[in-house]
């Protein structure tokens, strides 16, 4: 049974990623992974912040004038339980370089395009086989049209993509007005691959200290919907850019809809901190024993079979859906 698959220009021996998250930061959790079956794994995320944080403390070591607006450092969220900022991602990325065999993919999160540059390129020094960035911004100002946004996703990516030679990727949000033009501009942009979707963690309020808190609630199988149904679509659009799909593959039958739909690979996180990194064996046994039940020789005999360009009724991926949906509600 072939399982491999090829994404963002790296060869891996099946299609499940570890994706950014917190089970990056332990050596061990990374070997159980790669014991357990994973095919690369995507670092968790340095995010902007740190590295502007850092960039503002050493200025202040080197400058105590009273022009180095040392109060600006209150102005970042309390960053002290984040390993080492800057210096200590890079350490992390020859840590798990060191230790296991499979590609590791280091993760950039963050808006302006100023500090990823320098960052992306020490990455790569580092070890790091490619760089995911994910362009997280919640557009707040009226005056900050559609189109500002999508240059900033173009701009990021130029920027990053002169800096290194490793492949980089792109991991989109659902929100743009028009997901196939972006898809095609950042292809000929020079992404490597994208990545559908990024989660938007919505806070929540609470109404007795009238505070807004962070809340992280984890996907499920159902969360699957949207990234399947735009890998469906996308898959027709680019053709040399990688698709990762990312948010709900949960099981091996999850794995099996993701790459009938068009995906290069599945990026986990949801499934693993759940389950544990063992839960990766599981997902491959479904996956093999449904291929050879299904008489499937190879990943890519499934690839894309059951994009919008191959399926039998292309409507529905499109309205068709949604007023059948409506109209066969019970």
């Amino acid at each position: 049974m072939d399982l491999s698959t090829t994404y963002m220009g790296l060869n891996l021996p099946n299609p499940l990623v570890a994706s950014a998250s917190p089970l990056s930061r332990e050596l061990d959790t990374v070997k159980r992974l790669e014991d357990a079956g994973i095919s690369a794994i995507v670092m968790y995320s340095l995010f902007e912040e740190e590295i502007r944080h850092a960039e503002l403390e050493l200025a202040h070591h080197l400058d105590h004038s009273a022009h180095s607006h040392n109060e600006a450092l209150g102005y970042f969220p309390d960053l002290g339980h984040f390993e080492g900022g800057p210096d200590g991602y890079l350490e992390q990325i020859r840590r798990i370089k060191q230790s296991v065999s499979v590609p590791v993919i280091a993760s950039i999160n963050g808006v302006t395009p100023g500090g990823w540059t320098d960052q992306a390129r020490r990455m790569q020094e580092a070890g790091a086989d490619g760089i995911e960035l994910n362009v997280y911004t919640i557009p707040t100002h009226p005056d900050l049209d559609g189109a500002a946004i999508e240059q900033l996703y173009l701009d990021d990516l130029a920027l990053v993509r002169k800096a290194v030679s490793v492949p980089v990727a792109v991991k989109l949000s659902p929100f743009f007005s028009s997901l196939p033009n972006m898809a095609r501009r950042l292809e000929q942009a020079g992404a490597d691959a994208l990545v559908l979707f990024n989660r938007f963690y919505q806070p929540d309020l609470d109404i007795e200290n009238l505070e807004v808190v962070p809340e992280v609630r984890l996907s499920n199988s159902a969360s699957l919907r949207m990234s399947l149904r735009w890998t469906a679509i996308l898959r027709s659009v680019v053709s040399r850019a990688s698709l990762g799909l990312s948010t709900g593959v949960h099981t091996g039958r999850d794995v099996i809809k993701a790459t009938m739909a068009g995906a290069d690979c599945c990026q986990l996180a949801a499934c693993l901190l759940i389950h544990g990194p063992e839960h990766v064996r599981g997902m491959l046994d479904t996956l093999t024993g449904w291929m050879e039940e299904h008489e499937y020789e190879s990943i890519r005999q499934m690839k894309g079979s059951m994009s919008l360009g191959k399926v039998g009724d292309p409507a529905a991926f499109e309205r068709a859906n949604y007023m059948k949906a409506l109209r066969d509600y019970r």
